[in-house]
């Protein structure tokens, strides 16, 4: 029976804004380079599964600086992959840089308290898994979740990112429930499908840009207002 609801935050609960195209874009012009929405949002897709793998093996935030500035010059050649665009990594590290220099903010989705009120209303916990480096209480508060949400645990916090099981298990042992009676829910294969499966969490893809089309490992929703009806129907 499921107890608790477990989320990831970036690209599940909040976004940027402006959005990962508009700051792009901006970006890409000054080195006379065009992007389309479509190309950077299949482009962040393999992006950001390039960070999911350099975290299962060793931690974004644990990188010294020169290794740091060339895995962010490698994630910016695969978004602008995503366009069919292929530069070099040292331009890819300017056009990284002038990503940098642009001013954005994390914003909630329009679906998130919607869900979360319905959720609640079926009696379940709802948690935060995040591999954010800050407080899980100020990350709740950051984004408007606190009278929401039971329990916050983030890397920074535990030590561990996802896809680890440190980091999911302790999720687990905050909320008070087996890994069985668990729901968590991530835009991520490898970071929130495959890590929370590998401690007998039950994944569900949130996939709200529609790169994973057709995947059937486990529930797929496009939006966070499919969720209660996944839980009700028993994850099937």
């Amino acid at each position: 029976m499921i107890k608790v609801i477990f989320f990831d935050i970036y690209g599940t609960l909040a976004g940027f804004q402006p959005d990962r195209f508009q700051i792009q874009s901006q970006a890409c012009a000054g080195f006379g380079i065009a992007v389309t929405r479509r190309g950077i949002l299949r482009g962040y897709a393999l992006a950001d599964a390039f960070m999911a793998e350099q975290n299962a093996a060793r931690p974004v935030r644990l990188l010294d600086s020169k290794a740091s500035d060339e895995f962010f010059a490698e994630y910016q050649r695969r978004v602008l992959r995503g366009c069919g665009v292929d530069v070099s990594q040292d331009e890819a590290a300017r056009i990284w840089a002038a990503v940098r220099r642009i001013p954005y903010r994390m914003e909630r989705f329009d679906d998130v308290l919607p869900a979360m009120d319905l959720l609640k209303q079926q009696g379940l916990i709802l948690g935060l898994i995040s591999n954010m480096n800050m407080p899980g209480d100020e990350l709740a508060d950051s984004m408007g979740l606190t009278p929401y949400l039971d329990t916050v645990v983030t890397s920074g916090e535990v030590g561990s990112e996802k896809p680890h099981p440190p980091i999911f298990r302790e999720a687990l042992r905050r909320a008070g429930v087996e890994a069985g009676d668990a729901i968590h829910v991530g835009d991520q294969l490898t970071s929130d499908v495959e890590g929370a499966a590998n401690v007998g969490i039950n994944p569900v893809l949130l996939d709200r840009d529609g790169n994973h089309a057709g995947f059937a490992r486990c529930p797929r929703i496009e939006s966070l207002m499919e969720l209660p009806g996944v839980v009700s129907a028993g994850l099937q």
